[in-house]
């Protein structure tokens, strides 16, 4: 594999058409950076591995082909459609959301930090739409960081009515996850 090591990129599609070897380095010269990116935004381990795993063996199969410039560019973009998609489609637990505004931004990744901006953008857009006590009782959850007895005393409405607010927010974010990147199966 120390042959392949000096590369580039075009050189490592060309013969990864021929070569085991060169899909190997590819592999290894960007699996740490496609997970850090899947982690940063699922922050689960196991998940984030099924999505770089999912990733490669789609690259793989499809390796005749490819036509990129950038390995890398690619491969991260195909990383956070993947992400998308594992999110539609319900595979991430309920928590999720509740640690989005919490994420600590690793300055040494730029990538990961536009990506998780804009998760947060399209989130914050779709709580925009939903109806005004929905929306106030989610924020009061997320952003104001109350519990559900502080929500319920402060709006003078019963726990279970808060708990369903905060239901029926997550369940319409979900569905307009699956509406906006309907459009974006790229694997």
């Amino acid at each position: 594999m120390a042959a392949y090591s000096a590369l580039t990129d075009q050189e490592l599609i060309a013969a990864m058409q021929h070569s085991d070897a060169a899909f190997d380095e590819i592999y290894e010269r960007y699996w740490s950076v496609l997970y850090r990116s899947a982690f940063n935004v699922l922050r689960d381990k196991e998940a984030a591995m099924d999505v770089i795993q999912e990733v490669f063996i789609w690259f793989w199969e499809h390796k005749g082909n490819v036509q990129i410039n950038s390995i890398k560019a690619y491969l991260l973009t195909a990383v956070k459609y993947k992400v998308a998609n594992y999110i539609r489609n319900g595979k991430v637990r309920e928590s999720f959301y509740d640690r989005i505004p919490k994420v600590e931004l690793d300055t040494e990744f730029p990538d990961e930090q536009l990506e998780l901006k804009e998760l947060k953008e399209m989130i914050n857009n779709f709580v925009m739409e939903l109806p005004e006590r929905c929306q106030e009782v989610f924020n009061m959850s997320r952003n104001e960081h109350l519990s559900n007895k502080e929500i319920a005393e402060r709006l003078g409405i019963s726990e279970k009515t808060v708990e369903n607010q905060i239901n029926k927010a997550l369940k319409r974010i979900k569905s307009s996850l699956v509406r906006s990147s309907a459009f974006i199966n790229l694997l």
